[in-house]
């Protein structure tokens, strides 16, 4: 499974942390960035693999699990630090889940949406890493 925590530059200050993102930090093209905020905690998002576009997730505030499949195997992978990001590549099936009170997830994603990219159905997405 070719996911990967990717370091986001912190500058630390007494009155409080900043963390950029900027052109090399994130390894593809930021074509859109969107945000998952108050969730409830027995929600689940995602549900779905992208064929083209890849993304960064990134926890602003709070925590959650992100679940991902790549048809063989599950890993489950807890972000609860603004400064780490995880990379998800392409055909990797992923699921949100367990976002604590007032969690934020950031995500920035290599494509505009685009629904013919999305492969909603897990069977589908199963078919697919077997062919």
């Amino acid at each position: 499974m070719n996911y990967q925590i990717i370091d986001i530059p912190k500058i630390t200050d007494p009155r409080g942390n900043l963390a950029v993102v900027e052109g090399d930090t994130i390894p593809f093209e930021i074509k859109r960035i969107y945000y998952l905020f108050d969730v409830p905690s027995d929600s689940h998002r995602g549900g779905h693999a992208h064929k083209v576009c890849r993304s960064v997730l990134i926890p602003l505030s709070g925590s959650f699990t992100v679940k991902l499949y790549d048809g063989n195997k599950w890993k489950s992978i807890l972000l609860n630090k603004p400064d780490k990001g995880l990379l998800i590549p392409t055909m990797l099936w992923r699921e949100l889940e367990d976002f604590s009170s007032g969690a934020v997830c950031l995500s920035i994603a290599s494509h505009n949406f685009n629904e013919s990219d999305y492969i909603r159905e897990l069977e589908e997405f199963e078919l697919a890493t077997r062919s």
